[in-house]
């Protein structure tokens, strides 16, 4: 028989290993084989995703999608329960001004590169905004990878007044 010293000890050290167990599952990273890595690290992953505020009408979402692997990624489009109609848009210059369109063949992310979605740029647009989206609010979005893994994070709201940014019908929205 133990010693209720003993069992106190032993107590004691098991939470201790189970401490160190979870310390050391964090920091596995650093020492698995690049194999074990690659296959446990999401392919496409987004950091700082934001959504615009908004009332309602149209609203987008921006962050920095990161590529993890050796190859390409290309997001084909996006469902979110804020929007029944997702796009992949780009700004680009047309006729003299800016203008928003959905970007042919979605947003391609080179192999360990990052693609920046950014107000002004490439953005994942929000048609017919189904609530209002106020700030500090929680989006959850799913984006599609052409032959992957789908994505799917949170998306906080913040109020965003920079450039003329409104996205809301006839902003030269194509």
């Amino acid at each position: 028989m133990f010693s209720r010293h003993a069992l106190l000890l032993t107590a004691a050290a098991v939470v201790a290993l189970a401490g160190c167990g979870s310390q050391q599952v964090a920091a596995a990273p650093a020492t698995r084989s690049p194999a074990v890595a690659a296959k446990q690290s999401p392919a496409l992953t987004i950091t700082d995703p934001w959504v615009k505020t908004a009332k309602k009408g149209m609203s987008a979402a921006f962050g920095t999608l990161v590529n993890n692997t050796d190859a390409e990624v290309t997001v084909v489009s996006g469902a979110s329960p804020l929007s029944p109609k997702i796009e992949l848009h780009e700004v680009v210059q047309s006729g003299g001004k800016m203008i928003m369109r959905p970007k042919e063949g979605g947003f391609v992310i080179p192999a360990h590169g990052t693609h920046e979605l950014r107000p002004g740029g490439d953005h994942i647009m929000l048609m017919s905004v189904a609530q209002e989206v106020l700030p500090g609010a929680k989006i959850p979005f799913t984006l599609t990878v052409k032959g992957g893994e789908p994505l799917e994070f949170t998306a906080i709201g913040k109020d965003f007044a920079g450039g003329k940014e409104d996205y809301q019908p006839g902003m030269g929205h194509k």
